[in-house]
Formats: C-alpha cells, structure tokens, sequence
C-alpha cells in the first residue's frame, strides 16, 4: 500500500507498484472501438504505463501530451496511457489534442488492471480511480522503472521513466 495525497489530503492506494526486475502482471484493456489489448500485444517493444485518474484533470491532460511527444519518438516503444476514463472520452480527448503516438486503454470494466498494477485509490476523492505512476518495462515485459507519484495534482518525473528506456 503506498501513501499518496490529493491536494495535500491523504489517501492510499490498494498495493505496491511491481518490483523493478520482475515479469508485469498481465492485463487486458479496452481500447476505443472497444477492442481489448493484453500485455502479451506489445511483446518485443519497450513499453511505458502512463497511468493517471482521469483524462479530464490539467495534469493527467499534460503527461498524456508530454508523452506523446517525448518517448513516442523512441524507436520500438510504445506508450500505453491508462485510466478508468470510459474509452469514448479518452478518443475525444485524443481527437481534439491531436494525440496521436500513444494508445489510449481503459481499465473501466473490472479495473483489473489497478488491483493488479496495486495502483487503486482505496480512500479519499478520487477513490476507485488510478493513481499516478509511470511504470516502464523492457522488451519482454520485465519491469525496469517503476514511479508512484506521491503527490497526485504532480506531474510524474519525465527524464527518469524516459532515461530507463534508453538503459539496456
């Protein structure tokens, strides 16, 4: 369980993140037209978890564009950004920033992903939403950086989770 806060409240969340150096837990995710993504999909490509609560708050807003313009250029990367947000308001979003290098994936089923991921808010306002980490894994699915952001109204630290996908 990590301590976090919302506007300097606290709140926790439902675990730990996956320890650097083990195998990602796998997921399955809903993507726009509703189809599913798992963790296998992306196998042979570095990937970066950009998880945040919601694409509708300055901060989730601004990682998701950061993101796409930064580590989405790295070759065999891909940027996954994950929310509970239902995948019609993460396309909308898309659409109208002209995101278009990171997939957007929805964990508004079951939230699955956030008790597997044990990033689940469990109290305060934002409870049963994501928190904000950055979790990056290498080419088979090995964890190599992991960063719960304590403060979740912060923007995660950019230059670290892009640094782990250039250490071989």
């Amino acid at each position: 369980m990590a301590s976090i806060t919302l506007g300097g409240n606290p709140a926790e969340t439902s675990g730990s993140l996956p320890k650097i150096g083990t195998k990602a837990p796998n997921f399955k995710l809903t993507v726009s037209d509703l189809s599913s993504q798992v963790l296998s999909d992306f196998e042979g490509h570095k990937v970066v978890l950009n998880v945040f609560p919601s694409v509708d708050t300055g901060v989730c807003a601004t990682s998701i564009r950061t993101f796409n313009k930064e580590a989405a250029e790295m070759e065999n990367t891909k940027v996954l950004c994950i929310s509970r947000d239902l995948p019609f308001a993460q396309a909308r979003f898309c659409g109208a920033e002209g995101i278009d290098n990171v997939m957007m994936l929805s964990d508004f089923k079951d939230g699955s992903f956030g008790k597997a991921y044990g990033l689940d808010i469990v109290n305060g306002a934002f409870e049963g939403l994501h928190s904000r980490c950055v979790i990056v894994l290498d080419e088979n699915g090995i964890v190599k950086y992991t960063e719960q952001v304590p403060e979740i109204g912060e923007e995660p630290n950019y230059k670290a989770s892009l640094y782990a996908l250039l250490d071989e």
